[in-house]
C-alpha cells in the first residue's frame, strides 16, 4: 500500500480523535452551565452538589489537557510524515459552518 494512504488513514483519525475531545469539552461546558443555572433557578446554596461543581471541572481540565497532548502529537506525526517522505498535505475538512461532529472527513491535497 502506497505511504500517503497510510499516511491519511492515520491523519483521519487523528483529526476524528481532535473533533471528539473538542465535542466532549463543549459538553462538559454546556454540563456546568447548565448544573449553574439549575443551581440559581432552584435558589440553592453555593454548598449544594459542590462537590460535582467540582469534578465536572476537573473533568473540563483534563479534557483540556488531552486536547493539548494530541495538538502536540499532531505535530509529531507532521513531522514523522515528513521524515518518510510524504509531502502531500493531508487536509481534514471541517463545515465551519456546521456542528463539529461532522469534521474528521478528509481528503488529500498537493503541497505547494
Amino acid at each position: 500500500m502506497e505511504k500517503v494512504f497510510v499516511v491519511q488513514r492515520v491523519a483521519t483519525q487523528l483529526f476524528a480523535a481532535e473533533n471528539a475531545v473538542d465535542s466532549a469539552m463543549s459538553e462538559a461546558s454546556t454540563l456546568m452551565t447548565e448544573m449553574l443555572k439549575a443551581r440559581k433557578d432552584l435558589g440553592l446554596s453555593a454548598t449544594v452538589a459542590d462537590g460535582a461543581f467540582a469534578k465536572v471541572a476537573e473533568a473540563i481540565k483534563a479534557l483540556g489537557d488531552v486536547r493539548s497532548t494530541l495538538v502536540a502529537a499532531h505535530g509529531e506525526l507532521n513531522d514523522a510524515k515528513l521524515r518518510i517522505g510524504v509531502r502531500t498535505k493531508l487536509a481534514g475538512y471541517e463545515d465551519k459552518g456546521n456542528s463539529i461532529e461532522q469534521a474528521g472527513s478528509s481528503t488529500l491535497r498537493a503541497a505547494s
